[in-house]
């Protein structure tokens, strides 16, 4: 298997590959070099929007604006200025937590993870709270706590709501009741053993097949639609962060990747760990969703 380096941009933490198709072009942010990016591939074109803050997850509005999850709150995000508008402020102490982690349903729903990211010192870990947004109806609390949310994905059908829980390995499934944007019935997936990486961004495919960054291990993982395990495809880089079917059909993975707390050594070893890669792994994607409504 062919993987494809498309962008050398040595990302602090590359995130988010999304997939706009009337733009043919991938939104992705970097958490800790704080911006969201724009790249099209048919013409290597790229654009940039330095944020004021960590951010965790963006989506993008109807009126051409992005909603982004930055460590200091929810903002509107103006595409032609650059300007900055707070929609809410966190839901957190933003010196202990930031969101991580981001995606939108098919009706416009924003989930946003939380993760323990705190700015000074090494205090205990704590859990923090699932959320969703929508314009209408603001920052939502939802019945879930991790100290790292990842994972995020639906399946084809929109019932099942995927969610991960990274630094205990585990992915989870909900019944996801689309109409009301609620979750239940949570239940565990899927499990990665310690030795292998945690279990971070992922994609569903028209199979039900669940695809998963193991950041930390170096690759992806396919498990089938009963959690049980596929295949795996290994990366020349060892913290992949977030995969994305797009282009014609869906048929091309993009994964993005961190060069965070990488030692001298093995950032000699990786010289291309932060950029963003391109398979193609035989699979389609199902379209993922990216409008807040």
């Amino acid at each position: 298997m062919v993987i494809e380096k498309v962008l050398d941009f040595h990302a602090t933490i590359g995130e988010s590959p999304t997939w706009v198709p009337e733009e043919r072009a991938l939104y992705w942010i970097d958490v800790k070099a704080p911006a969201l990016h724009r790249y099209r591939p048919d013409d290597q074109a790229t654009r940039t929007w330095p944020m004021t803050s960590d951010i965790g997850g963006f989506a993008l509005a109807d009126d051409g604006s992005a909603v982004v999850a930055l460590r200091q709150g929810l903002f509107r995000l103006e595409l032609d200025s650059g300007a900055l508008q707070p929609l809410a402020p966190p839901p957190y102490d933003p010196a202990l937590f930031r969101f991580n982690e981001g995606a939108c349903d098919g009706n416009g729903r924003f989930w946003i993870g939380v993760m323990f990211d705190p700015l000074q010192g090494s205090p205990p870990a704590q859990p923090g709270r699932l959320h969703s947004f929508t314009l209408s109806q603001g920052l939502r609390s939802e019945p879930d706590a991790a100290e790292l949310h990842n994972g995020m994905a639906w399946s084809a059908d929109g019932r099942t709501f995927f969610l991960s829980h990274s630094n205990s390995g585990a992915i989870f499934a909900f019944d996801y009741e689309a109409a009301a944007g609620r979750i239940r019935n949570r239940r565990v997936f899927a499990t990665v053993p310690s030795g292998l990486g945690v279990p971070d961004g992922a994609a569903i495919d028209t199979e039900g097949g669940y695809w998963a960054a193991l950041h930390g291990g170096g690759r992806l993982r396919r498990f089938h639609r009963d959690g049980s395990v596929d295949r795996d495809v290994d990366l020349p880089v060892s913290q992949p962060t977030m995969l994305a079917f797009a282009g014609e059909n869906l048929a091309t993975l993009y994964v993005t990747s961190a060069s965070d707390k990488l030692s001298p050594e093995q950032k000699a070893r990786e010289p291309h760990a932060g950029g963003m890669f391109r398979l193609d792994t035989r699979s389609r994607g199902v379209a993922r969703p990216f409008r807040v409504r």
